[in-house]
């Protein structure tokens, strides 16, 4: 991606570019609004549509910063293509992205400033967050449930802002979960699991947040 386009065009989802690398089942692209996926959210899915028809986009994978957008068959693409983004599973990765930020600002107030370090948005619409709380109490973390759905429920505006590496070391809280965990004990404490430690985000059929315009 010579240019991040879903960052600053995220409503941008049908694109024509060209072709600048190719192999069977993979292209790079000279523009994309593709979100390469990251941080525990997935890619895009989508199709490219040029010459001899259309194929699916099933992931994007970033070797040496360059984006090859997978393909569901093995063709190998050239010249001017058509980038098609799935405009419903963009929407509920975003929606997604947006209740683990929930979910981490209301484990940050209730539980002493603990930070998160690690996060899981999958394709069924659930996500998984791990938090350093090496003696989590899985009651008191259920009982965020309400709590969770009530923010949800408000449709607060999503904003968003791009600060400096400094300012965000600065912010108490911002970073620093996955750096201060490594060595120490830690607990999956809010999972998405069968086993029933933890809590499972499912977003509720009519109440969906606004999709957040910074995706990463």
């Amino acid at each position: 991606m010579s240019r991040y386009l879903c960052h600053e065009h995220p409503e941008l989802l049908v694109l024509e570019t060209r072709v600048v690398d190719a192999r069977p089942g993979a292209v790079v692209l000279a523009e994309s609004p593709f979100h390469p996926g990251g941080g525990g959210q997935l890619a895009d899915r989508g199709f490219l549509r040029w010459t001899e028809g259309e194929v699916r986009v099933t992931g994007i994978e970033d070797t040496d910063g360059r984006f090859w957008h997978r393909l569901a068959d093995p063709v190998e693409m050239a010249g001017v293509v058509e980038t098609v983004v799935d405009p419903d599973f963009r929407s509920m990765m975003a929606q997604l992205h947006t209740d683990t930020h929930i979910l981490n600002a209301l484990v940050f107030l209730h539980f002493q400033g603990a930070l998160v370090t690690g996060a899981q948005m999958n394709e069924d619409g659930t996500a998984r967050m791990d938090f350093d709380l090496p003696d989590a109490d899985h009651d008191r973390l259920r009982a965020l449930e309400p709590e969770i759905n009530e923010v949800i429920r408000q449709d607060l505006p999503v904003r968003y802002a791009y600060v400096t590496e400094a300012e965000a070391l600065a912010e108490r809280g911002l970073i620093g979960g996955a750096r201060r965990s490594r060595g120490a004990a830690r607990a999956s404490a809010v999972a998405g699991s069968a086993r029933g430690r933890g809590m499972e985000l499912r977003n509720e059929p009519g109440v969906s947040p606004p999709p957040p315009r910074l995706l990463a």
